[in-house]
């Protein structure tokens, strides 16, 4: 019987996630599909008789505005919830803005994958040209951030993910957990990606085939210390599950219509 039990959850979908862009550290709201999302997510959890003592999530808009749909549907709406810029996604440097497919077609389905979902290969770094820096690093909520915003990335690996991340989950999350809190993590594509790799141990090479799509809950069973009794689950239809995870892995590929008519 797990000791400990986690919910992990990317947020809904966000207006650039709809457009195929790197959205990364540029704040967006939810679309109205990411919307419906969410507060899916919340009956279904609702429905499963999940009670939440305490919510994580980012300083991303659309990482809070998820967690707050899903405490409504639940009416659990007076659960705490703590932000943190360790639990952003992943930083894309250069590549934020930029769309997936036409990466593709520019730079080969391979090298998207590797910039998307390799552990330790960081994309080029976003300078002070790029036309969403000001709004990144001029953005008040970095400014109490527990690093000064000088030190704040400008573009991360997968690993750089975690590193940052790791210490939160350390003396922030792992203490409330123990405590027997009941918690809910509303994050990123690619900082629940890190966090996964970390408690369940998975691979540098297999965590380049860890996809994980928008709204869907993930429970994570594990025992006194803090051990996966067994792999992460994603909580619903399963069949839809693995259409949404497809529709995640095909962003980053050529569309036909591209490879057909390259030149157009």
């Amino acid at each position: 019987m797990a000791k400990y039990r986690l919910v992990l959850l990317r947020h809904g979908e966000g207006a650039w996630n709809k457009e195929n862009r790197f959205c990364s550290w540029v704040d967006q709201k939810l679309s109205s599909d990411g919307i419906k999302e969410a507060q899916n997510c919340g009956k279904h959890l609702k429905a499963l008789g999940f009670e939440f003592d305490l919510v994580f999530t980012s300083v991303l808009s659309r990482s809070i505005q998820t967690a707050w749909l899903v405490l409504q549907e639940m009416d659990q709406e007076w659960v705490p919830i703590q932000s943190s810029w360790r639990l952003n996604e992943r930083h894309y440097g250069a590549l934020i803005g930029l769309n997936r497919a036409e990466m593709a077609l520019n730079h080969g389905e391979e090298q998207v994958k590797i910039w998307r979902r390799s552990y330790d290969v960081t994309p080029p770094p976003i300078t002070e040209s790029h036309p969403y820096y000001e709004e990144i690093y001029n953005d008040r909520r970095y400014k109490c951030s527990d690093v000064s915003q000088d030190n704040l990335p400008k573009a991360e690996s997968l690993k750089d993910v975690l590193d940052r991340l790791l210490p939160y989950w350390n003396e922030k999350i792992v203490p409330e957990l123990k405590s027997g809190k009941m918690i809910l993590i509303s994050a990123h594509g690619n900082s629940s990606r890190a966090l996964l790799k970390h408690v369940e141990g998975i691979s540098d090479e297999d965590i380049m085939n860890v996809t994980l799509p928008t709204g869907v809950p993930i429970l994570l069973e594990l025992d006194e210390n803090l051990h996966p009794l067994g792999p992460h689950q994603f909580l619903g239809d399963q069949e839809a599950i693995q259409a949404a995870i497809k529709k995640v892995e095909d962003q980053g590929k050529v569309k036909s219509a591209e490879k057909s008519n390259p030149t157009d």
